[in-house]
């Protein structure tokens, strides 16, 4: 194995071992803090993160607006305030070794002034800003403001390219790296295009080969780029390592350091972690964001499966084949069938589904009644979390606050749903089981890994330096 040696990043020597953001109170000061101690990037999450009272205890992001505009002010607070907290905690405990990345995301509600209100808040404590999940075009212009360097998130050369020549191009001392986030392997949101497949997954190399290759024509052959998804020992990765082709490369780590000591997530969520097997990790386009996202395949997604295919599609007066009429709700508006989709409505309804609930698709799907209950509750609870949503309709664009589309009953509440697994009871396997668990599709290597063999769990120091290893 090759001598992992530092590289220079953002003007610093840096070991390239990155810690991955990763969204809801998960990525905290406390994980990111130690790892930055080990002398690597460590990197917190600004994504609704945690504020604590004066015990420590952890303050319920609870809501009292009557508006979703209202709470969305709520929920802007509650950002600021939870990511200056932790980026203070990662600071203290890197103890001025590594370096602390802030990570955003772009499609969340108000990402702007929420980076905007942390770096103000926590000024000098935090050493670059990495942003995806959509094309962040002003995140050169953040960086510029505070004097930050910073890391956009892509998965693929033409990306990048689009965003270098609208904005980076404009900033380009300040660019520290670009992070490839492999569409297939990583964990969370993923940016697959409209023209990829995904079941079809392509090897990373080729795609950060033809990454580096653009950005030498832009003069950044010097310029690290950081393989985010499905890393796991390094010695799978050697021939990266020192390669003059693909040129300086670090590496970053998301759904490894889920599994430490220091992590913040329940043990049932950890337990879990130790006992996935192969394709128990699925890629789905549940999300209400829009996007491709990994999950554990838990009690939730199966779920959200098996609700979408409860579903037919009808229309508002006969047409074609849809004569059969139906009636939906309490008021029993008629809409059309297939006949075939009626028998089959009638034998989910003989079995508990009995609510119809209208999509933006002209279709129809069938939950119980005590889901379409909840599913109801959550979208008039929206807090605006997302820039837009599907789920609710929410917008933050616009005069309405709304994407001019009807709610879509498939997809979820991901705010309700984040903050309930990262806040669970430590042993409380019914929230880990039925709440969005995200991981990479690695993460069904801690089971058959030797290094956590009859349950051990490291801590991030002892991560960090098993990985320098190589194995």
């Amino acid at each position: 194995m090759k001598t992992i040696n530092a590289i220079r990043m953002a003007g610093q020597e840096i070991l390239p071992l990155i810690e991955g953001g990763k969204g809801v109170s998960v990525s905290t000061g406390v994980s990111s803090g130690h790892w930055a101690a080990s002398g690597g990037v460590g990197t917190v999450s600004v994504v609704n993160a945690d504020s604590y009272d004066e015990q420590g205890r952890v303050i319920p992001q609870v809501y009292h607006g009557r508006t979703r505009r209202e709470r969305h002010e709520e929920l802007i607070s509650y950002a600021i305030a939870g990511g200056i907290t932790q980026a203070q905690a990662a600071h203290e405990l890197a103890g001025g070794q590594g370096r602390i990345h802030a990570n955003i995301l772009w499609e969340m509600g108000a990402a702007e002034r929420i980076i905007t209100g942390v770096l103000e808040g926590a000024k000098g404590l935090i050493n670059g800003l990495t942003c995806g999940a959509g094309m962040p075009y002003r995140l050169s212009d953040i960086a510029a403001r505070f004097g930050v360097p910073y890391y956009p998130i892509v998965s693929s050369a033409r990306a990048f390219n689009a965003l270098w020549k609208r904005a980076y191009s404009k900033a380009a001392d300040l660019l520290g790296g670009v992070v490839y986030e492999d569409p297939w392997l990583a964990g969370g949101h993923n940016g697959l295009s409209n023209g990829e497949d995904p079941t079809r997954p392509q090897a990373p190399y080729e795609r950060v080969l033809e990454l580096r290759r653009l950005m030498r024509t832009f003069g950044l052959g010097d310029t690290p780029i950081i393989m985010a998804g499905g890393v796991w020992w390094l010695d799978e990765w050697e021939d990266w390592i020192d390669n003059p082709d693909l040129g300086p490369v670090a590496f970053q780590f998301g759904t490894r350091p889920l599994l430490t000591r220091e992590s913040p997530i329940p043990d049932s969520w950890k337990q879990t972690l130790l006992h996935l097997k192969p394709g128990d990790v699925y890629l789905n386009k549940f999300s209400p964001t829009g996007f491709y996202s990994s999950a554990v395949n838990n009690s939730f997604m199966r779920g959200l499966r098996e609700r979408s295919e409860r579903q037919v599609a009808f229309s508002s007066e006969p047409l074609g084949a849809h004569v059969a009429a139906y009636g939906v709700g309490a008021r029993k508006r008629l809409v059309y069938l297939a006949p075939a989709d009626l028998a089959r409505v009638q034998a989910w309804e003989a079995e508990g589904f009995t609510e119809a609930l209208r999509t933006p698709d002209s279709t129809l799907v069938f939950e119980t009644r005590e889901h379409a209950a909840e599913i109801m509750a959550d979208q008039v609870a929206c807090m605006g979390c997302l820039s837009e949503c599907r789920f609710s309709n929410w917008s933050q664009h616009g005069p309405d606050y709304s994407n001019g589309r009807k709610a879509d009953p498939r997809s979820f509440c991901i705010q309700k749903t984040l903050q309930s697994i990262s806040h669970a009871a430590p042993e409380d396997v019914e929230a880990t089981e039925n709440n969005l668990m995200f991981g990479g599709q690695s993460a069904t290597r801690f089971a058959s890994d030797p290094f956590y063999s009859n349950g051990f769990v490291p801590t991030v120091k002892q991560l960090f330096e098993r990985i320098l290893t190589g194995r």
